[in-house]
């Protein structure tokens, strides 16, 4: 069939990297002159997956089956994908049975060497006589794209043999690219070239759609959709949790905005190049100053701005009070971030609210489209915070945490844990972090963090730290080659 949407990797954005560190001023130097161009690593530890996320976009549209069409280890990490429907179904008192379903079909050496598209078909027999679903995706995998398994052919098999059902093949192996976040625009690509398809249904008047990544817990959903609810506007959150309807009723919509700086960004373009719908494309609502950012990026694309600013006055008194009294516990302290890109720039600004400083960010990538973000951070951080570009090098993170040591450590604390400094996430899939009544829930994070140290101080007295005591020496960034400049 003749695609909508061509598969596009992230690596050939504008300014993109996934290798470089600097401080925040000599970064955005580069970047505002045009000569911001990506390092080498001669050693790395491993990046994220490709697969991984459009797994995550898509395993929990209801009445869908995802049959993951590699070896069972390419699969565990969809076990994920079971408790987060869980989770969502208590949050909303469903007690019905699931109707998201994930399959492997398992290959092995039978299979890598033979091919495994009987394999491909037989699991989708399966699916369909056990879960008569609507919606089967086909995800590749490393293992299938290497042996040269055609999941396009086997879609295209199969949906003659049973029309009543939808085939969705995502070509998501892991080599792809290195930009994980390259899988969210695959899947999104295939909903639309797949199901979507050529259709062009009326505009709904008042349709919103929010394309939000699934990291967002349903307090987070349910938050965003109070706050843009007060300015008058109802939105549909997507695509998590999406019905066969709901997917075709995406040209459908008004208005397209997004959760953060990259999700959607790419298919919100692409709806406004052929639908002519509006968009915007904004942060994450993290902290106050990103969610008065967010807020009104989407009022001012749907003509709410004096809506949004009362909002916003009200909003803002309501959690002062309580601020300012955490502020006295974490005024003119100093943190280290670890996060994805869109939720570790958020971070910054929740610390930005309580008074801490920032001394580095481990961020996966950055690209133009976070370089306004990252000079957003310097009016209250200053300029010569650290930025280390790197997806999944703990090696470096851990080095540069013991060199700086910070008051705080936000992230996953694994390793940071061990240097005895406090430790909090913002990343929770069950309690809300975004918007104003967020701040406060993460600022007793921080508090708490900082109040209940002893066992991260065990740790440190009882434990030894995961490399040779000569690294921590070395210049953290020994092992990436700059580019010239």
């Amino acid at each position: 069939m003749a695609k909508e949407i061509l598969d596009k990797i992230r690596d050939t954005r504008p300014g993109f990297a996934d290798a470089q560190a600097g401080t925040a001023e000599t970064l955005r130097n580069q970047a505002r002159q045009g000569c911001f161009k990506n390092a080498h690593r001669t050693f790395q530890q491993g990046i994220q997956c490709v697969q991984l996320n459009s797994v995550n976009t898509l395993y929990s549209i209801q009445d869908s089956v995802m049959i993951i069409h590699a070896p069972y280890g390419c699969s565990a990490c969809a076990s994920r994908g079971i408790i987060n429907l869980d989770v969502k179904k208590h949050h909303i008192g469903d007690t019905s049975d699931i109707s998201s379903h994930l399959m492997s079909t398992a290959l092995g050496e039978k299979e890598v060497i033979l091919g495994g598209e009987k394999r491909l078909e037989d699991t989708a027999r399966q699916a369909i006589d056990r879960y008569h679903p609507k919606i089967l995706f086909i995800v590749s995998s490393c293992a299938s794209a290497i042996i040269g398994d055609d999941i396009d052919a086997v879609a295209e098999r199969l949906q003659a043999e049973f029309p009543e059902q939808v085939f969705v093949p995502v070509h998501c192996e892991g080599f792809k690219s290195r930009n994980h976040a390259t899988g969210y625009d695959l899947a999104l690509s295939a909903i639309h070239n797949y199901i979507i398809k050529d259709a062009k249904p009326e505009k709904k008047k008042g349709l919103i759609n929010l394309f939000a990544t699934h990291s967002l817990s349903m307090k987070d959903q349910e938050e965003m959709k109070r706050l843009l609810k007060l300015i008058g506007l109802e939105v549909r959150i997507l695509p998590y949790f999406a019905t066969y309807e709901e997917l075709l009723e995406i040209p459908a919509a008004e208005y397209n905005v997004s959760v953060c700086q990259i999700f959607g960004d790419e298919y919100m373009e692409f709806l406004h190049q052929k639908y002519g719908t509006p968009y915007t494309v904004s942060c994450m609502p993290i902290g106050i100053k990103s969610t008065d950012f967010w807020l009104r990026s989407i009022a001012k694309l749907c003509g709410k701005e004096k809506e949004a600013e009362e909002v916003i006055a009200k909003e803002r008194a309501a959690v002062q009070e309580e601020i300012a009294v955490i502020r006295k516990k974490t005024e003119g302290l100093t943190a280290c971030i670890t996060a994805g890109t869109g939720r570790g720039l958020a971070a910054a600004t929740i610390i930005e609210d309580y008074g801490i400083k920032l001394l580095c960010i481990h961020t996966p990538y950055y690209e133009e489209s976070y370089v306004d973000a990252f000079e957003r951070l310097e009016e209250h951080h200053g300029s010569e915070y650290i930025i280390n570009v790197a997806d999944m090098q703990p090696f470096e993170q851990i080095n540069l945490l013991k060199k700086l040591k910070p008051d705080l450590f936000i992230g996953m604390a694994n390793w940071a844990s061990r240097l005895g400094i406090p430790t909090t996430h913002i990343l929770d899939g069950k309690r809300p972090t975004f918007g104003y009544r967020g701040v406060l829930y993460l600022g007793r994070k921080l508090e708490d963090a900082l109040d209940n140290n002893n066992f991260n101080r065990k740790l440190k007295d009882y434990t030894e730290l995961p490399f040779r005591d000569e690294w921590y020496d070395e210049d953290a960034f020994k092992y990436i080659e700059f580019p010239e400049v």
